[in-house]
């Protein structure tokens, strides 16, 4: 028993398929726009400089003969 698509179903097909493809259009941009907010926040800033910790002298004792 074999049906045949109407022009109904073909009409209908087509306009939500707009609508799919537009509505995929519109999300596609919000989270990209989202994606890039979110990545600009979490940019690698500059390292804070550590505190300068000085190198230990080493005084030697002189060295008779």
């Amino acid at each position: 028993m074999g049906t045949s698509l109407t022009p109904e179903f073909w009409e209908r097909f087509a306009v939500l398929l707009v609508l799919a493809m537009g509505m995929t259009a519109v999300l596609a941009a919000v989270f990209d726009e989202f994606a890039v907010r979110l990545l600009r926040r979490r940019s690698p800033r500059p390292p804070t400089p550590a505190p300068h910790r000085p190198t230990p002298v080493r005084h030697h004792p002189p060295v008779r003969l």
